[in-house]
């Protein structure tokens, strides 16, 4: 065992300070990268070298087996391995099972190891049609609500003020089938891992014997990464506690990214008005990253709400942070991919890179520039795009397409191949599996299924146009396409670059990191929108930063697809960090107009005057984010493109671009909306109301 002088050595001041305050309560707040584990680990063995702690006496919270794992590790090199480190469910699981022989009599219920079996079953029971991405959607809401302590007779009040959906199922059939689910559940003798901490809780609110027993046992607590508690969690600590306040709690706000979970920061951040005596320190030496990644990560939360500390590097200086517009999603691959490249020559491992993005859609084109550049890869927290269920249903139903019209030919059923643009036949099959043009507004795998459709559109739209003139892009050439790709990019690899969601990299660090996406719309999503939505955005976008231990690099684009306009911005977040682009040029020239035109009308986003009949049309700036449906404003400019051709007329006479911007962000219903629109009169209106109305449905 350690001495106890040897555990303090081995500590800087601020971590030193955590591990002599032996005493509850105690709050640490912990920034990136300052050794948090470290402390915590060193304070518990402290205490049992100087003979304040028993360690069978301490109870250690974590969030992920992974870290209560390191965490036993550490403590058993210490000298303090009887101490209990365990995540939340584990540590109530084991009480559960201990307690309710003796509570109850009997068994307790088995444990789920899947919510969607019974799921699906309450679905059927309230006639629900539903497929596997929105079980997933649903076991996630479930889990939201009974973390939060949403009952099901709840559900329908309280979850639409809270901003809750779950795909296109409205919030009272989601109840019913909530409440299905607990009845299935009940009649089954299962529960799931939300209920083992209600069971635990229940337990110790219900038996002053079980309570007493608990408490003789554990003394001492100490829970990690407490910004990501849930109102269930700490209502199960305090039942631990019992009123007493010998409890450690470490955390850092500006890593709250799990709110749509239930994760409630406010349990760290009002820990010192909780208890007025706590002892509060701040660890604030980091011990990860450069400081020029530091300086990105501090100047990204200055002037923010969200409350953290300042990060103060200990590491030598390094290369400073990359910021690169590319004109599209394409070119920022290629890019990145050729910086990975120029990386792994200069002596960086490949596993020390990772590609990081805000939802897995996005990953597609990374995996196809990585592979041309001959740069192998994993993808973390996800399944690799042309491996995911509706990919692989997708290429099925395209392939099935071609062989029907292949046997009909030959049948003699057909004079010639299919007339329809590959974009519109494309369009057409995954409308059958629920692709709509317009994105679905809930969160989760409804929304996760719908971008990986919409990237198979994107990648028809440039298969399509690379097509010779004279010899049409067909449905069978781009099935074969999709075929070489799969084939292509998913060889097995020993080891790659790493690519993941921002969200799957929390806890992670790599040598160097390449931030992508990094514009509007992606970043912050799109569907974040409420201050509070924004706000935990930037923060996700402080934890992909600070996952950067030398090499950082943050990249946008400003259009999809080779050849698009240019419509993006970077993200507002970016501001202040990043040197000036092109982008920033042609809207500081339109700002200074506007200053000399003196104009009326103002942006309906940022009150700034506009300048342009073009931005007084569409209502706000150029400098302003996109606010309208991208995804929808591309189907509407192909189908101008339809009438146009038809009717041997340019585009424009058909409808305008911010004509076409308008109606992908208001969506009228109905001929009167319509006709609200700039640039759609009377003569346009009964032109083409009707098809107009089909699409914006």
């Amino acid at each position: 065992m350690a001495s106890s002088d040897d555990l303090l050595a081995a500590l800087d001041p601020e971590q030193r300070a955590v591990a002599t305050a032996l005493r509850g309560p105690v709050r640490v707040l912990a920034g990136a990268g300052t050794g948090k584990t470290r402390a915590l680990t060193h304070r518990i063995a402290y205490g049992v070298a100087t003979g304040v702690y028993q360690p069978t006496e301490v109870l250690a919270v974590t969030f992920t087996t992974r870290a209560a794992g390191e965490m036993r590790g550490r403590l058993r090199a210490m000298g303090a391995g009887q101490t209990q480190a365990r995540t939340f469910h584990s540590a109530a699981l084991r009480q559960v099972r201990w307690f309710w022989p003796k509570v109850y009599g009997g068994e307790p219920p088995q444990l789920l190891d899947s919510k969607v079996p019974v799921l699906a079953a309450a679905a059927r029971r309230n006639r629900v049609e539903v497929d596997q991405s929105l079980l997933r959607d649903l076991a996630s809401e479930v889990e939201w609500a009974k973390v939060s302590n949403v009952r099901p007779e709840d559900y329908l009040r309280l979850a639409p003020a809270r901003g809750r959906a779950v795909g296109s199922l409205d919030a009272a059939t989601v109840a019913h089938v909530f409440a299905s689910y607990e009845e299935l559940k009940r009649e089954q003798g299962r529960m799931d891992m939300e209920d083992v901490l209600l069971i635990g809780a229940a337990l110790l609110s219900e038996d002053e014997r079980v309570a007493a027993e608990v408490r003789r046992q554990y003394r001492w607590f100490v829970v990690d990464e407490f910004q990501d508690v849930s109102p269930i969690q700490s209502a199960l600590l305090d039942l631990w506690l019992g009123g007493r306040d010998e409890i450690c709690v470490v955390g850092d706000p500006a890593q709250t990214i799990y709110s749509f979970a239930g994760a409630q920061p406010g349990f760290l951040t009002d820990f010192t008005a909780r208890f007025p005596g706590a002892t509060s320190v701040e660890l604030v030496r980091n011990y990860r990253s450069t400081p020029q990644v530091i300086a990105a990560a501090n100047g990204l939360l200055q002037g923010s709400s969200t409350r953290s500390v300042r990060l103060q590097s200990q590491s030598a200086s390094g290369a400073e942070v990359t910021w690169r517009e590319a004109p599209d999603e394409v070119a920022e691959a290629e890019a990145v991919a050729a910086r990975a490249v120029q990386l792994r020559d200069q002596g960086v491992p490949l596993r020390e890179m990772a590609v990081l993005f805000r939802i897995n859609a996005m990953s597609e084109v990374f995996e196809e520039a990585l592979t041309s550049a001959g740069v192998p890869y994993v993808v973390r927290g996800a399944v690799r795009f042309f491996e995911r269920q509706e990919v692989r249903q997708a290429t099925a139903l395209l392939r099935g397409d071609v062989r029907a019209a292949q046997r009909a030919q030959e049948a003699g059923e057909l004079a010639g191949p299919v007339d329809d643009a590959l974009v519109t036949q494309v369009q057409a099959v995954l409308s059958g599996m629920g692709w709509t043009a317009q994105a679905p507004a809930a969160r989760g795998k409804s929304r996760d299924r719908w971008e990986s459709m919409q990237a198979l559109i994107s990648l028809a739209g440039d298969f399509s146009a690379a097509a010779p003139a004279d010899e049409p892009a067909t449905l069978a050439g781009f099935v074969a396409e999709l075929d070489r790709r799969a084939h292509e990019q998913h060889a097995p690899v020993a080891e790659g670059v790493t690519l993941a969601t921002i969200h799957a990299a929390k806890g992670l660090e790599w040598d160097a990191v390449f931030l992508v996406g990094m514009q509007e719309g992606a970043m912050p999503i799109v569907h974040a929108d409420t201050p509070a939505g924004v706000e935990e955005e930037r923060r996700l976008l402080y934890v992909g930063i600070t996952r950067a231990r030398r090499h950082l690099w943050v990249s946008w684009s400003l259009a999809r697809n080779p050849g698009g306009q240019a419509r993006r911005t970077p993200s507002r977040f970016l501001a202040g960090l990043r040197p000036a682009s092109a982008t920033d040029t042609g809207a500081g020239s339109g700002r200074r107009a506007v200053r000399a035109s003196k104009r009326a009308a103002v942006c309906q986003q940022c009150q700034t005057p506009l300048a342009t009949s073009r931005e007084r049309n569409r209502g706000y700036c150029s400098q302003c984010p996109v606010p309208y449906d991208e995804a929808l404003y591309d189907v509407l400019k192909a189908w101008r493109k339809e009438q146009a051709d038809a009717e041997s007329v340019p585009a424009f006479v058909v409808f305008s671009d911010a004509t076409l911007e308008a109606l992908a962000e208001v969506r009228p219903r109905d001929r009167a909306g319509l006709q609200g629109i700039n640039g759609i009169g009377r003569a346009k209106l009964d032109k083409y109301a009707d098809e107009l109305l089909g699409l914006l449905a």
